[in-house]
């Protein structure tokens, strides 16, 4: 059994900033997962927010719509993936849910939803104008 638990979310206004935490736990190579960031609004689909490969560093991807703003971190000896998010806007309201995609993978992040094994429950994201 697989757990992820994401913490951190809350509400908040414009140009403020919130870091967003998921927690690792149960039968999970932590430092073997490419790990994901996704977020959904209100009536829409769930999007991609962020990437970051199995060892971190300079490899992760972002959307355009957070690239700059957003920071996808991860530190393996605490089973753990962050999302620092600066200059929130109103349009970043949403359930943002983190994703772990265990196994090979060609690329060394992933953008897609369909390719992630794992999810979390998700934590309420609010930005107030």
């Amino acid at each position: 059994q697989v757990q992820l638990v994401e913490s951190g979310g809350g509400l908040v206004q414009a140009g403020d900033s919130l870091r967003l935490s998921c927690a690792a736990s149960g039968r999970i190579s932590f430092s073997t997962c490419v790990m994901g960031w996704f977020r959904q609004a209100p009536g829409k689909e769930r999007e991609f927010v962020a990437s970051i490969s199995r060892s971190g560093g300079s490899s992760t991807a972002y959307a355009d719509s957070v690239k700059g703003r957003f920071t996808i971190s991860r530190d393996n000896a605490k089973n753990t993936v962050y999302l620092q998010m600066n200059s929130l806007k109103p349009e970043d309201t949403a359930v943002y849910y983190c994703a772990a995609r265990p196994g090979y993978t060609l690329d060394p992040v992933q953008t897609k939803r369909e390719e992630y094994t794992y999810w979390g429950q998700g934590t309420q994201v609010t930005v107030s104008s």
